[in-house]
Order: structure tokens, then C-alpha cells, then sequence
């Protein structure tokens, strides 16, 4: 029995390394990878979604890397984020959890009670926070870009992140 659980459990570990979000777009709506739906023709939805929970600067990233794109296959220079979404793993546990199981129920003249514990180990590290998509709301523009934290320069961080995620991919 134990051996069944052991085997289970690295199983469950070696699938979620084979689930690592790669930069690539969604095969179905709703699927992991990159996609944009167009609100205006300078604004965008744009969303990535892992395969699984992933490190939430990942997936982040990758939306950025998308909107960064898609500013560059319009003819802009920089784009605007106006509104970021992160969808976050709520499953996740960072640490061992116990629960408690009472009943109780009767068969004729008999009755019965019993009481239960439960013990989680999560198996997985818990650095970091974990994130299932990242969706942002932008607008495209051209010439200078404006100076403020939410304006991106296309090109510079179309570069910077590919710069990071090529030995990844």
C-alpha cells in the first residue's frame, strides 16, 4: 500500500514539471499559452495561462511579453497597461494542515460513531507566490513613450524577457 502511495506521488511531482508554461499560444480558447482579444484597434486584452500553477512573475512575464508583441505586430512603439489581473492558485498550501471527522448513524437497533484525522503534506516547494493566468488591459501607442510605471517600451521588453526565457525554451 505504501509503495502505491510513493509511486503515486512521484508521478504527481514528475507531471508538474512536465507541465513548465512555455511562451506559446492557446490551442483552444481557454487553453494554456498567450491570447488577445481586441476591445478597440489600440486596445487589448491580452492573457497567459499556465498549464498549471506556475511562479506568478512567470506567467506575468509572459502576458507582458504578449502585449509586447502584439504592440509590435500593430505598427506602435510602447503600450499602456491600464488594468493587470492575476488569477492565483487558491489549492496551493504553504504549509502541512490537520482536519477532524466526526459521525455518527444508526442500522435498526444499532448505532455507531466514529471519529477521524487527517493529515497534508503539500509535496510541492512553497517559494513563492503560484498563479494559474495573468490577464492585462492595454492600449497601444506610438512615438515617445510617456514616463510613468505603467508605459513599456515594446522593444525593450520584448527583448529583456526573451533575453531570460530562451535557455528555458
Amino acid at each position: 500500500m505504501l509503495r502505491n502511495v510513493l509511486i503515486g506521488a512521484a508521478m504527481l511531482a514528475l507531471s508538474a514539471c512536465a507541465s513548465t508554461p512555455t511562451y506559446t499560444p492557446a490551442a483552444r480558447s481557454g487553453g494554456p499559452g498567450y491570447s488577445e482579444t481586441a476591445i478597440e484597434s489600440t486596445r487589448y486584452f491580452v492573457t497567459y495561462r499556465a498549464p498549471g500553477a506556475a511562479d506568478a512573475a512567470v506567467v506575468q512575464d509572459y502576458a507582458l511579453l504578449r502585449a509586447a508583441d502584439l504592440t509590435l505586430q500593430n505598427g506602435r512603439d510602447w503600450f499602456w497597461v491600464d488594468r493587470r489581473t492575476l488569477d492565483e492558485d487558491s489549492a496551493r498550501r504553504s504549509g502541512p494542515s490537520i482536519g477532524v471527522g466526526i459521525g455518527g448513524g444508526s442500522w435498526g437497533r444499532r448505532g455507531g460513531g466514529g471519529v477521524s484525522v487527517g493529515m497534508n503534506f503539500p509535496l510541492g516547494g512553497a517559494s513563492g507566490q503560484r498563479a494559474q493566468s495573468a490577464t492585462l488591459e492595454v492600449r497601444f501607442g506610438e512615438g515617445v513613450k510617456p514616463d510613468d510605471p505603467n508605459a513599456y517600451d515594446a522593444r525593450a521588453v520584448a527583448a529583456n524577457i526573451r533575453a531570460r526565457i530562451a535557455p528555458a525554451q
